[in-house]
C-alpha cells in the first residue's frame, strides 16, 4: 500500500523527494552512537512520515561490515532496507557487489542534491554516473582533554602545537597526574593515529586517483616516525575502543584524539565528566604546519532487495539532507554534518555545557575546509591490515626506522593489489 505525501510542508522540506513513499516498515544496519543518532530522528521522520516505522539495529561495527558484505555475496540475502558504510571502506562494496545497492538517482537524487555536500565526502560514494550513497557524517580529528590534569601540570592546551610539544606536555602530565597516561591509541588493533597524522601531513596509503601506492612517501614515513617517538617517551599507550572509553570515565587518561564523531562518545559514555573535558586543535609536525585531519565518516545506502525504496530514500532525504535531521544527531550524539548548510546552524557556535561551556563544534568543524581528501580504494581493507602490522613490528624494534618499515608495507601492499609503488 503506498501513502500520497499531499503535504505542501513536507514538498518544501524534502525538496525533490518522491511524491509517494511506501508505507510499512524501513530497517536500518548501523553501530554503536550512529545508531543511537539515528535513533534520534525517528520522532521528527514520523512528524512527516506517520505511516513508515524505522528499526535501527545496532549490530556493532565490524559485524556490520562482514553481515553486509557477506549479504551482498549471498545477492542481497538477508540484508536490510539501509545500510551503513563508513566511506574508507564503501569503495569494497561498489567494486565487488556494484548491484548489490540502489543509484539514488533512480530515487530522485539530483545533482542539487549532491551539490549540498562537499566534493571530499562525495568522492567514494559515486562511481561515473552512479550515486550509491548519501553522505552523512564527517570525522574532522580534535584532540580531547582533561582540563583538570592539564592544569594541574601547569599545561596550556593552546601551547601545544607541535608534536614534540605534545611529549614534553604528556610528560609534565603524568608527573603531576602519577594514575594517568598522556593519550590512548590502539596499536593492537588499528592504525588509527598513523593514519590522522599522514592524513595530516597530505599522506595515505593510495594516490588521490588510487591507482599507486604512496604509503612510503616522506611525509608518511615522518608521521611513523613521530608515532615511534611518543611510544618510546612512554606517554601513549595501547588501548581499543571499549578501553578508551573505560579510561574516560575512570580518569586515567588525560587526551584522546580521534574525529569529531568522539565528541558525542565521550559525552554520553562518561557522563560524570561533564564540565572536566575540552577540545583543541590536533598538534603538527611543525609550528606553522597544518592541523587538520579527518578519521572516518559515513553513509547511508540503500539495498537492491529493499522491499521499501521509496521509504528508504524520503528517510535519507530527511535524515542526511535537512538540517533538522542533522542538528537532532548533532546535538544529541555529535555526529558532525556534512550537509553544507548544517554548518551555519546556530546550535554550532552555542558553548557546550558538557565541554566547559566552550563552543567545541566552531572550533572542530573549522578545520573541514583544511583537510586533505583521502581516497580509500577498494584496496583500503588489504593495506590496512598490512600496515597494523608492520606498524606493531616498527614499534617493537622490528625495522631500523621507519622508512624501513613503510617500504616493506608498501612492498606487501603491491603485492597483494597489483598497483605500483610510486617513486
Amino acid at each position: 500500500m503506498r501513502i500520497t505525501l499531499t503535504c505542501a510542508a513536507l514538498a518544501l522540506a524534502l525538496g525533490s523527494a518522491p511524491a509517494f513513499a511506501q508505507s510499512g516498515e524501513i530497517t536500518i544496519w548501523s553501530w554503536d552512537v550512529a545508531a543511537s543518532s539515528l535513533k534520534a530522528t525517528i520522532e521528527g521522520f514520523n512528524k512527516q512520515f506517520p505511516d513508515i516505522k524505522v528499526t535501527v539495529q545496532d549490530l556493532g561495527n565490524n559485524p556490520t561490515y562482514d553481515k553486509s558484505i557477506a549479504g551482498c555475496a549471498a545477492g542481497g540475502e538477508g540484508l536490510p532496507d539501509i545500510v551503513t558504510i563508513e566511506n574508507g571502506e564503501a569503495e569494497n562494496y561498489w567494486s565487488q557487489f556494484p548491484d548489490c545497492f540502489v543509484d539514488l538517482h533512480t530515487l530522485g537524487y539530483t545533482a542539487e542534491d549532491q551539490a549540498k555536500f562537499p566534493d571530499f565526502k562525495r568522492t567514494e560514494l559515486e562511481v561515473e554516473d552512479k550515486a550509491y550513497a548519501m553522505p552523512w557524517d564527517s570525522g574532522p580529528v580534535a584532540m580531547y582533554y582533561r582540563r583538570d590534569f592539564y592544569e594541574k601540570a601547569g599545561v596550556d592546551p593552546t601551547s601545544i602545537k607541535t608534536w614534540d610539544d605534545f611529549i614534553a606536555a604528556g610528560k609534565k602530565i603524568q608527573e603531576a597526574n602519577p594514575s594517568v597516561k598522556m593519550t590512548n591509541a590502539d596499536f593492537n588493533g588499528d592504525s588509527e593515529f598513523f593514519r590522522m597524522i599522514a592524513n595530516e601531513q597530505g599522506c595515505a596509503y593510495f594516490a588521490a586517483d588510487g591507482q599507486s601506492i604512496t604509503v612510503n612517501q616522506p611525509a608518511c614515513v615522518a608521521s611513523m616516525t613521530k608515532i615511534k617517538e611518543m611510544n618510546d617517551a612512554g606517554i601513549i599507550t595501547s588501548a581499543d575502543w571499549s578501553t578508551k572509553i573505560t579510561n574516560n570515565t575512570a580518569g586515567t587518561v588525560a587526551s584522546q584524539m580521534y574525529g569529531g564523531w568522539y565528541e558525542g562518545t565521550i559525552r554520553t559514555e562518561s557522563p560524570d565528566g561533564s564540565g572536566k573535558w575540552g577540545v583543541y586543535l590536533m598538534p603538527s609536525l611543525t609550528a606553522d604546519g597544518p592541523r587538520a585531519a579527518n578519521l572516518g565518516g559515513s553513509s547511508l545506502a540503500i539495498t537492491s532487495v529493499s522491499n521499501n525504496k521509496e521509504a528508504a530514500y524520503a528517510y535519507l532525504k530527511y535524515s542526511l539532507a535537512t538540517n533538522e535531521g542533522q542538528i537532532a544527531m548533532l546535538k544529541g550524539f555529535g555526529l558532525v554534518p556534512s550537509l553544507i548548510s548544517a554548518l551555519d546552524d546556530p546550535y554550532v557556535s552555542q558553548g557546550q555545557p558538557y565541554w566547559g561551556g566552550q563552543a567545541v563544534w566552531k572550533d572542530i568543524l573549522s578545520t573541514l575546509p583544511k583537510v586533505v581528501p583521502s581516497r580509500g580504494t577498494p584496496f583500503q581493507s588489504d593495506a590496512e591490515i598490512i600496515v597494523r602490522s608492520v606498524q606493531t613490528k616498527y614499534l617493537g624494534g622490528g625495522y631500523p626506522d621507519a622508512k624501513a618499515a613503510l617500504d616493506d608495507a608498501a612492498s606487501q601492499i603491491a603485492s597483494a593489489t597489483g598497483l605500483p609503488v610510486e617513486e
